[in-house]
């Protein structure tokens, strides 16, 4: 069945005529991916591979009301209203691929979205995929390969890699969910989590963290509690950054002794999670818990 994207998916892609969002609305096209509209103020009449474009959102809904999904491809300090836009025209799910936006800007968006029920993908997020059925996203659709393990990241290429690796150990995807790098994001590990749980597709999950923050650790009290039982393996980017130093993502910063790569490892190991060294060895885990 997948979570968040199937085949029940119908996206509309703000910020259609951007370089970006052209490229990203092509590839999404290409693989199967419902695109029923694109959004770029001042655009509207123009077509970007053959999807409509429009005004507004609500003009977009208006003509095309089955669409249930927004992607922003929209630049930072415009992001934001575009996902207030995209909730209040009726989406239930919004992928925000933009990075740089604020903290206190998305904060405020995520906040709303969730006061009306939306879930937020993103931030700075390579998106959502559920492979062979819909991929709303800027990942390479070719690494996937339709299954029953999910995939939840906090880093988009270390969620190609893990992916890539899986399909070429013949291990299948249920959903990858790219939740996205900064220190506000829309869905935690807990919430993808919760999803996942319900998912009679997905019979295993990976988990990729990263140091800095408390999500990991607040996955793996989780599990300690029962609230999933399903199989996971995970894994922690950030074994050899020094404490103090921002390593990538806006997210990964250990600060005052807390989220650190030691303090995550121990904390998923004791509530029973396998806990990969390397990525690549991480297919290897997951068919011993399947």
């Amino acid at each position: 069945m997948a979570v968040l994207v199937g085949e029940d998916t119908r996206v509309i892609v703000q910020g259609i005529t951007g370089r970006e969002g052209s490229f990203h609305t092509k590839l999404m096209l290409e693989y199967g991916t419902k695109v029923v509209a694109g959004v770029t103020p001042g655009k509207g009449g123009m077509e970007v591979h053959g999807v409509p474009v429009y005004d507004t959102m609500e003009e977009a809904v208006e003509a095309h009301p089955d669409a249930n999904t927004s992607i922003i491809f929209v630049p930072a300090r415009f992001a934001p209203d575009a996902v207030y836009e995209a909730v209040d025209a009726g989406m239930r799910l919004v992928v925000v691929i933009t990075e740089g936006i604020p903290v206190h800007e998305s904060l405020r968006f995520i906040n709303y979205a969730r006061s009306k029920g939306v879930t937020v993908i993103g931030p700075n997020c390579p998106g959502v995929i559920s492979p062979g059925k819909s991929k709303v996203g800027i990942m390479p659709g070719h690494i996937f390969k339709e299954g029953e393990v999910a995939i939840v990241s906090r880093s988009g290429t270390l969620t190609y890699e893990v992916a890539y690796a899986l399909t070429k150990n013949g291990i299948g995807q249920s959903t990858v969910i790219g939740i996205g790098g900064d220190p506000v994001i829309g869905t935690s590990f807990t919430e993808a989590l919760k999803m996942l749980e319900e998912d009679p597709q997905t019979r295993a999950i990976v988990l990729l963290g990263e140091i800095g923050g408390d999500m990991e650790e607040r996955a793996a009290a989780m599990v300690e509690r029962g609230e999933v039982t399903k199989p996971i393996v995970a894994f922690i980017a950030g074994r050899t950054a020094p404490e103090g130093k921002r390593m990538g993502h806006a997210g990964a910063i250990i600060m005052m002794g807390s989220g650190t790569y030691k303090g995550k490892v121990e904390a998923l190991t004791r509530a029973g999670i396998k806990v990969a060294r390397m990525p690549f060895d991480i297919p290897k885990l997951v068919s011993e818990v399947l």
